[in-house]
């Protein structure tokens, strides 16, 4: 064979590589609604910049007729490219290939660019469209799984890690993408589950479908098992850009500064009437935050779970900060055993990957109830308090309205190493709320008076006049200063400036015990 042979050799091997399973597989993939593994990726990377690796590798299976049915590539498309210029690592599975099915070949592809983006600390996004581990391949799948598990564990911290779910995820497939730090999910054509609907109904009777089970809105609502829902695959990609943008390439760098043209020093009026004069009805904490970050760009995560509780990235001054907050306006803002799992893992990412944390406090206390003693809600409230007790970024904490008892600690309080305290006059910094503590501490007055219903109000006003303001914290120290609404945003950026340089360090040990 001559080298001209030779070469057009290598052309038509590639091109029968870059045809998957066929192309009647990748029209019923198209049918279904979804793309292609490398129609994700050129959707994904920048034009032109994906480089793909083992494009040639395939099973080495020769049980149950794997022979007859391998493919070059093997199931999945690895390799690296750039998003908005940044090097990234890529692995995205094929359903049209033997159904995307894991074996030992199609992990190893996998483990490699892990490898890789591990030595260059760059980001690793999986793409996940898989019936699951491979069975004509056996332990060897079931191998190749646990290869990418402790390779999850290790990045873990390391660089980002994103996990997208477009087809199937089930099985032992799903803990990759739940030891990674971002989960995406596309509606109606993303599943993930540890036993389908017919093992569910064989077992315990329960009848009930893919989606209900297993699909975006469930994981995004109800479990928290995924942090983004989207409409579909184009819009999935767009957030996982916009994510990306805030991040930094791994733990020793630090994510870029974008000069967003809204001046620091800008003072806003409207946040000096935001908060209602009657301590108890409810407002949206979001438009604080709006009004705070650069250009009112606030990019939320696990924006369906747990609305009791804000989480996301913003910028001020360029930087990127992560923001935690309560909602008012969903059960009154309180702590509860999911807000506090959601709070708690976000705190540490952003520790881990030298991004500073700014919280706005507005919380009446953990959510009383049987229901959340029984589900654990003393350990599952430990994980905030413990998650911002470890952090060593910068922690400035502002403190819009109610602060109550272990609830006020737990919200990046002083206690906690908090850098920064500052509380609007409207913080209402106690042990407990006026109403609450009142019946406490004159119980007996109460019970003795002519007329129980107005001595009973007159002294939780007493109560709330001598307690329920950010005055007696400052006194302490505890609050650093009482700033009116309209400087908070300069006051943010002055404290992120000063804080910039900040260094500290925690006792030597191998890892702490988080109150999982």
């Amino acid at each position: 064979m001559t080298t001209y042979e030779k070469i057009n050799d290598l052309r038509q091997r590639k091109e029968r590589i870059l045809q998957g399973g066929g192309e009647a597989r990748i029209a019923k993939q198209h049918e279904a609604g979804k793309h292609t593994a490398r129609e994700r990726l050129a959707l994904l990377l920048d034009e032109g910049s994906f480089v793909e690796l083992d494009a040639f590798v395939e099973t080495r299976g020769t049980d149950f007729g794997m022979q007859e049915k391998k493919v070059a590539g093997d199931g999945v498309v690895t390799g690296y490219g750039t998003i908005d210029g940044r090097l990234v690592y890529v692995a995205s599975q094929d359903f049209t290939v033997i159904g995307g099915s894991l074996g030992e070949m199609h992990a190893k592809k996998i483990t490699k660019v892990m490898d890789l983006a591990m030595k260059m600390g760059a980001p690793f996004i999986s793409i996940n469209d898989s019936g699951g581990a491979r069975i004509e391949e056996g332990i060897d799948a079931l191998g190749g799984f646990g290869e990418i598990f402790r390779r999850n564990t290790l990045a873990s911290g390391v660089i980002p890690q994103i996990s997208v779910i477009m087809g199937p995820c089930a099985g032992g497939a799903v803990y990759s993408p739940a030891i990674t730090d971002f989960v995406f999910m596309v509606d109606k054509t993303s599943h993930m589950f540890i036993t389908g609907p017919s093992v569910i109904k064989a077992v315990t009777g329960e009848d009930v479908t893919f989606d209900a089970l297993g699909g975006s809105g469930a994981h995004s609502s109800v479990s928290g098992v995924a942090h983004f829902r989207a409409p579909d695959e184009e819009a999935c990609f767009a957030q996982i850009k916009k994510l990306l943008s805030f991040l930094p390439d791994n733990n020793l760098s630090d994510p870029e500064i974008v000069v967003a043209g809204d001046d620091v020093n800008r003072l806003d009026d409207a946040l000096n009437t935001i908060i209602p004069d009657d301590p108890n009805k409810p407002y949206d904490m979001l438009d604080i935050i709006t009004r705070v970050v650069d250009n009112g760009d606030f990019f939320q995560v696990h924006e369906g779970f747990a609305k009791n509780l804000i989480v996301g990235f913003a910028r001020i001054g360029g930087r990127t900060v992560g923001i935690i907050a309560n909602q008012p306006k969903v059960v009154a803002g309180v702590l509860d055993v999911d807000a506090s799992d959601k709070g708690a893992r976000f705190v540490r990412f952003c520790d881990a990957f030298n991004i500073p944390l700014i919280t706005f406090t507005d919380v009446p206390g953990y959510l009383p109830g049987v229901k959340q003693e029984h589900n654990g809600i003393i350990r599952h409230g430990a994980k905030l308090l413990y998650a911002f007790s470890e952090a060593t970024v910068p922690k400035i904490n502002v403190i819009v309205r109610k602060a109550y008892g272990g609830a006020y600690i737990a919200m990046n309080s002083k206690h906690l190493g908090a850098d920064m305290v500052l509380a609007w006059p409207t913080a209402e910094i106690a042990v407990m709320g006026p109403d609450g503590a009142a019946n406490i501490i004159f119980k007996k007055e109460i019970g003795k008076a002519e007329d129980p219903i107005a001595f009973r109000k007159e002294k939780i006003q007493e109560y709330r006049d001598k307690f329920s303001n950010p005055y007696i914290a400052a006194a302490r120290g505890y609050v650093d200063d009482v700033i009116e609404p309209a400087t908070t945003r300069q006051r943010i950026a002055s404290a992120l400036d000063m804080l910039a340089g900040k260094r500290e360090t925690r006792p030597p040990k191998k890892h702490g015990n988080i109150p999982l």
